[in-house]
């Protein structure tokens, strides 16, 4: 229906393509294009802030977004990592980025071809040759010199790839990256700050290869002498990595001694090299460094000149199947057929199979692969598009009682130049491509009764930036947002002086499609989505206000459907509309405040924090909020305030402040309903997995009675699951004690636990007990605090630590 309303001409939203006059070849390859019909119109928004590179940009496809939400930008001295996140605690409206870096490291890699002593003999031969074909290939090769010497050394990353969320201790995404001398190492940001190298794979491959003598199978033939350049030649290029990339994550069973099953995750990275040959690596979940490694095996392609790799995962009939799709640079794409012992439920091809075979001399330089829904054929299908020059290949796969059925086709006259990135919007199947010039395509899939068309528009970045040149393109994982490294593009038909590379993030959604698809998702989880939270905490910081429409629909959905999900989003809307109302900083941060601006601590409403001041309903966060905003000069009732000249501002005073208040009521009504959905679960845990209920670092009772403390609050499940735990615990009660004064700990507050000699010790939101050591976790936005698993906890209570923040759904560091 949408289709055939676009097809007529809906009302046509501000295009981002404008009619020029016909100038030249340009204009000819664009007039070529179909003009996108004016239902699928893109509105494309700068967003600030531009992110400054320290250092130019390397390698090819040198921009990522991983699926929890980091940009990795390939640089010439380190891979710079852009988080984003939707902070909820601030009130400006640019997007909040968290920056780190991971270094490139110091010493060049030699890939290990032979005993040292031996390598060093045969290098100094072979560069000092009599022969110039050995001499000079040798002296120029920089797999063989990756230091230089009388060459610029080899410095940058020629390449990252991102692994699926869930895969490194936290819970997220492990980086692997690949340097411009070819080392291939893994990576993992464990504490906010700093990245670790959690494995070396050129090293370890390279041993492995050492070990067994450089022959891939037991019955190879005896091979020739490291003194040979050919075998030199044949040694370096079998562990030269081109490209790497991850499998999604894959479910392994394991029988435990007494033959109970457990799921074990995996992961598998598949490695291509110069030759051909693909390493596949299987590394168990979490990955914690070597010892997470299972096998790794090696696959030969068959492919001359290899130049780009993607995998190939696709669901049948609850069947799995999955291969690796392989691109050369003279052209063809074929797909490898990828065993998996050890993997159950996965399925292969019995042989390769060719979606492209001619040797056309256009090199493949991106590919990816969209697991699709066929409207026509009922049936999950795949479509492969790859950048091939200026061209775009796509290939749909779908098995039917046929076999396989692969239609393919090219898509022309999108760019005048080649192609240099390519991105896909995995969701909806969507394909971004860009060129140098500035200029990115969006083609969307239109299924047809057989196969597929491309509905295909312009987008000029020079309309939203200026005139720029572009270096790479990125998606984000909702496609809210597109990612672009720019430099400074021609001024008056001059090239520019200096170069500045900057990441430059551009609006692919409007603020209603965000907002619906936040309301229609799947994936029920904030933090998944922060791109598109990102874009409705902008709209509200501009406006002031939540959109009628927006509020309507989630009070329809919290009240026909249980889940805490929309109440999580209830509570972000309304506390990014606090943000909003909040006056801007009058001073700046930094300076020391005036005098009468200083605030007594006991004056300040809410940090007495008697159990009276709690029961009053200012959530205790909002009132630290205010306490040091008032410190800052900011806060309404600033006294600092009074003696500046305001007449027009103290007429619409009182609104204001009580508006604030109304939203902090409201606020904090929200939390209490979140906080005792939780309460119900963890209690749900403790009556299933305890005999009774000592020792479980769950405060049982505390949290039973809180529940049952107030009148107001009635709930049959609560009621009947707390008189079953009661039942059980008998009359006994295992208080906490304060491990300073070891009096006990009452459970009076949510948030914290105050003992009678006015020790305040915060709680853990995951299973409420009071934190009374020095290191703890904390959510990603800081919205509340967790402890750390102890070895003596059962499993039950280390997966209810795994859990996410229930406040905002971000994980816990």
């Amino acid at each position: 229906g949408k289709m055939a309303a676009a097809e007529r001409g809906g009302s046509p939203s501000l295009s981002a393509e404008k009619e020029e006059p016909p100038l030249g070849l340009d204009s000819l390859v664009e007039e070529a294009a179909a003009a996108p019909s004016a239902g699928f119109r893109l509105t494309a928004v700068r967003r600030e802030p531009a992110v400054r590179l320290q250092h130019g940009v390397s390698g090819l496809e040198p921009l990522a977004w991983s699926e929890d939400h980091r940009v990795s930008v390939s640089t010439a001295r380190s891979i710079a990592v852009l988080e984003q996140l939707s902070d909820v605690h601030s009130g400006g409206q640019e997007m909040v980025i968290h920056r780190t870096a991971v270094p490139a490291p110091a010493a060049a890699c030699l890939l290990k071809v032979g005993p040292k002593k031996e390598v060093a003999k045969c290098k100094e031969k072979f560069a000092n040759s009599v022969d110039p074909t050995v001499s000079q290939t040798f002296m120029l090769d920089r797999v063989f010199n990756p230091e230089g010497k009388s060459l610029p050394p080899m410095r940058g990353f020629k390449y990252s790839s991102w692994s699926p969320l869930g895969c490194d201790a936290n819970g997220r995404c492990l980086l692997a990256a690949l340097t411009m001398d070819n080392r291939l190492t893994i990576h993992a940001n464990l504490n906010r700050l700093q990245w670790v190298q959690l494995v070396d794979l050129t090293e370890i491959y390279g041993e492995c290869l050492y070990e067994a003598s450089y022959k891939l199978c037991k019955g190879d033939t005896p091979l020739g002498e490291l003194g040979d350049f050919s075998e030199f030649q044949r040694r370096h290029s079998m562990q030269t990595p081109v490209r790497m990339e991850w499998s999604g994550i894959c479910t392994t069973q394991q029988v435990k001694h007494n033959n109970e099953c457990r799921d074990v995750s995996s992961v598998l990275l598949a490695v291509l090299f110069e030759n051909g040959n693909i390493a596949v690596w299987q590394f168990q979940l979490p990955f914690l460094g070597k010892e997470s490694i299972t096998s790794c095996n090696t696959i030969e392609s068959g492919i001359n000149s290899p130049s780009v790799l993607s995998w190939w995962e696709y669901e049948h009939n609850n069947r799995k199947m999955s291969g690796l799709i392989v691109g050369s640079a003279f052209g063809p794409v074929k797909i490898l057929p990828v065993n998996l012992k050890a993997v159950k439920g996965y399925f292969t091809l019995r042989q390769p199979v060719v979606l492209w075979q001619e040797m056309d001399q256009l090199p493949v330089q991106s590919i990816k692969c969209i697991p699709l829904y066929h409207p026509y054929q009922k049936c999950s299908c795949s479509l492969v598009v790859a950048a091939r020059g200026a061209y775009v290949f796509w290939c749909l796969l779908l098995i039917s009682k046929a076999g396989l059925n692969v239609h393919n086709s090219h898509v022309t006259g999108l760019h005048s130049l080649p192609i240099v990135s390519m991105t896909a919007d995995k969701q909806n199947g969507t394909v971004y491509t860009c060129s140098s010039d500035g200029k990115v395509r969006q083609l969307i899939p239109i299924f047809t009764d057989i196969a597929l068309k491309f509905e295909h528009q312009l987008i000029k970045l020079s309309e939203v930036f200026g005139s720029v040149r572009t270096h790479g393109i990125a998606v984000s994982p909702c496609g809210a947002y597109l990612a672009v490294i720019t430099t400074e593009g021609m001024t008056n038909g001059l090239h520019p002086v200096n170069k500045n590379y900057q990441v430059q993030f551009v609006t692919l959604k409007t603020f209603e499609e965000a907002a619906a698809q936040l309301l229609e998702s799947s994936v029920q989880n904030l933090f998944r989505q922060v791109d598109l939270t990102d874009l409705v905490r902008w709209k509200i910081l501009k406006d002031k206000h939540i959109p009628q429409f927006l509020q309507e629909a989630l009070d329809k959905k919290i009240e026909s459907c249980g889940s805490t999900y929309f109440w999580r989003f209830k509570l972000f809307l309304l506390r990014i509309l606090y943000q909003s109302m909040q006056k801007a900083p009058t001073e700046v941060m930094w300076r020391p405040s005036h005098e009468d601006a200083k605030v007594l601590i006991s004056d300040s409403p809410g940090m007495g924090s008697t159990e009276d001041d709690q029961e009053e309903g200012t959530s205790k966060q909002a009132s630290k909020q205010s306490l040091c905003d008032t410190g800052k000069g900011m806060d309404i009732d600033d006294p600092a305030d009074d003696s500046l000249p305001q007449s027009s501002d103290i007429g619409g005073r009182e609104p204001m402040e009580e508006k604030l208040l109304e939203i902090q009521a409201q606020i904090e009504a929200v939390e209490m309903h979140l906080t005792r959905e939780h309460m119900k679960r963890v209690l749900g845990e403790v009556y299933l997995h305890t005999w009774i209920t000592e020792n479980t670092s769950v405060p049982t009772r505390g949290v039973c009675d809180f529940l049952m403390s107030d009148d107001g609050y009635d709930d049959r499940t609560a009621r009947v699951l707390i008189g079953h735990i009661l039942k059980k615990m008998n009359k006994q009660t295992f208080p906490e004690h304060c491990s300073l004064c070891k009096e006990i700990l009452p459970f009076t507050d949510r948030k914290q636990a105050v003992c009678s000699n006015g020790h305040i010790w915060l709680r853990c939101f995951l299973t409420y007990q009071s934190c009374q050591s020095l290191v703890y976790r904390r959510c990603l936005l800081h919205d509340s605090i967790a402890r750390h698993p102890t070895p003596e906890d059962p499993e039950w209570i280390k997966r209810l630590l795994q859990g996410p923040c229930t406040f905002c759904d971000s994980p816990v560091f």
